[in-house]
């Protein structure tokens, strides 16, 4: 693995770049302050923009570490962030890296994050160096999933009763990649 950390990458409609304190507005108004959004995932709805802030500035510090992977999603048009996506669990023995990601509900079902994960997957395949990258869901997210099956993940199980969430203990849906799966570049 190469500690290349979070560099910012371009697509067609996004800007993926290290979080700054000042995005702690748009986090918490776009995604962290929605409890739809944060249904599935593992960290609380944040009750004010203070504990967005808080986190920001925790993410900020690590910027440092060339192994923290996290990226703010910026939509180009508007130069709004509208959610992030990032490594949540990297394991350098086996050049693994488990992606996370959460976007406003204003904009789901628009594409964006397949493009987002499409990216960062590239990035760190080609960048950093990794030969697996995982995502997993609750079985009771599948839409979650179908952004892993657009951004070319296959699908490896479901774990029963594997994980918790802020919906209690649930099943994990597991999806990965490989440097061999990709097509030549």
């Amino acid at each position: 693995m190469n500690k290349t950390g979070t560099k910012t990458i371009e697509t067609p409609r996004l800007l993926l770049r290290r979080f700054t304190i000042e995005d702690a507005e748009d986090m918490y108004e776009n995604w962290a302050s929605d409890p739809e959004v944060t249904r599935y995932l593992t960290w609380p709805t944040h009750t004010d923009v203070d504990a967005t802030r808080a986190l920001l500035e925790d993410w900020v510090a690590k910027y440092a570490d060339g192994a923290f992977f996290n990226w703010a999603i910026e939509l180009k048009s508007t130069g709004r962030v509208i959610g992030n996506i990032s490594v949540v669990h990297l394991r350098e023995d086996i050049d693994e890296a488990v992606i996370g990601y959460c976007l406003s509900r204003a904009y789901w079902g628009q594409g964006i994050m397949p493009e987002a994960l499409t990216a960062v997957m590239d990035y760190l395949f080609d960048a950093a160096g990794m030969n697996r990258i995982a995502a997993y869901h609750d079985s009771n997210n599948p839409k979650s999933g179908r952004v892993m099956q657009k951004a070319g993940m296959k699908w490896e199980g479901t774990l029963r009763a594997a994980d918790r969430n802020n919906q209690g203990i649930c099943d994990k849906v597991l999806y990965a990649l490989l440097r061999s799966d990709r097509a030549p570049q």
